[in-house]
């Protein structure tokens, strides 16, 4: 079946006395054992697993082309139940340019037991220059977070493959209806299910897929279970209500992408648009190789500093001032000063997420903006 027929049927929980359509919310957090000890009804505990999150799993594997999903409570405990499942002592490669909330995760949770280093992963060959013999991951993040960098997948999950070591993808920006990195070669595929997934701002969740069950699947799916950092049924049902639209939600995000950036790259105002869907853009070619379309998400440099940024931010009157992206509506952010001190995102960017107005409204509202 094609996304948009798996993203509608693939989450349907018939229930045989009552064969609702739409999938009720299972609230139990126990479930009856048989006169054997078993559990015919193929739950024990809700924190193991529930009916609810168990249609989303599948739903998500379905559409990621993975042998199996895990759902976490947020995207956060997503990437973080990967880095757990490690051993310590571990080596992972990471990109110079993810979402800052994993490069702080690994720069002060995880700083005493892995090691890390931060390198341009759109530099294929410089990949191999930083492999050592503790390295055991390689976590990729594409498009990226803030600056759209575009990772080759394919040609690192032949690096990893040469080296015994699993290639794990954030494809949050992506969507898994735009990407889909396990096809490409890669091992485990991480979403923050709030964004395009949930696509309403509403509800908070992480996903993780794999290619296949192994042993390092089993650690993570045990973090999942024992550590019980799980989404509610209620999350589970709203995220299986979102997915059904998930597909065309997407088109409009793309097309509205694709639109709003042509603008703003002719705008006088504006120094740099980084958006995967330009041919300017540096990974344009890999991205149209591996991705079916560009994503709803761009960022761009206005000429002058963080003032001049601010002023755009705050000059808005459709694109809500607010973190986050892959809702409905339009977000946009002053990405460094989110970020902190430390960040490297340039003073001066902000990132967009464009939502599904209008496209001439937007950019009426950056008209003004920029004005």
């Amino acid at each position: 079946m094609r996304a948009e027929t798996l993203a509608i049927h693939a989450g349907n929980l018939y229930n045989i006395s009552t064969q609702d359509v739409t999938p009720p919310i299972n609230l139990s957090t126990t479930f009856l054992r048989n006169a054997e000890g078993g559990y015919s009804g193929g739950h024990m505990y809700s924190r193991v697993s529930n009916p609810n999150r168990s249609a989303l799993e599948n739903i998500i594997s379905e559409l990621e082309k993975g042998a199996e999903a895990c759902a976490l409570s947020s995207g956060n405990t997503a990437g973080m139940t990967v880095f757990q499942a490690l051993k310590p002592g571990s080596h992972i490669l990471a990109p110079d340019d993810m979402y800052w909330g994993f490069k702080k995760q690994l720069q002060t949770i995880f700083a005493d037991t892995l090691e890390i280093d931060f390198i341009d992963m759109t530099d294929v060959e410089g990949i191999k220059k930083h492999i050592k013999t503790n390295t055991v991951m390689i976590w990729t993040e594409t498009p990226s977070n803030p600056l759209l960098k575009i990772t080759d997948i394919a040609a690192i999950a032949e690096i990893s493959k040469a080296n015994g070591l699993v290639l794990a993808c954030d494809s949050t920006f992506a969507s898994p209806c735009l990407q889909n990195p396990i096809l490409l070669g890669a091992d485990l595929v991480m979403h923050s299910s709030t964004k395009y997934i949930g696509g309403h701002s509403d509800v908070l969740g992480g996903i993780l897929v794999t290619a296949e069950k192994n042993e390092l699947w089993e650690k993570i799916r045990n973090i999942q279970q024992i550590g019980g950092a799980v989404p509610s049924p209620f999350d589970c049902f709203l995220l299986i209500r979102s997915i059904k639209t998930l597909a065309y939600r997407m088109r409009g995000h793309c097309e509205n992408g694709m639109a709003l950036a042509l603008y703003l790259e002719k705008h006088p105002a504006v120094e740099t648009v980084y958006y995967p869907g330009l041919p300017g853009h540096p990974g344009h070619e890999t991205a149209k190789k591996q991705m079916s379309s560009f994503g709803g998400m761009l960022s761009i440099l206005v000429k002058g500093d963080a003032e001049e940024a601010r002023k755009v931010v705050n000059k808005v009157k459709l694109f809500a001032q607010a973190t986050s992206l892959g809702g409905v509506e339009s977000l946009i952010e002053h990405r460094a000063s989110v970020e902190g001190p430390d960040t490297k995102t340039p003073q001066n960017l902000i990132r967009i997420s464009v939502g599904l107005e209008h496209i001439d409204d937007l950019i009426d509202d950056f008209e003004q903006a920029l004005a």
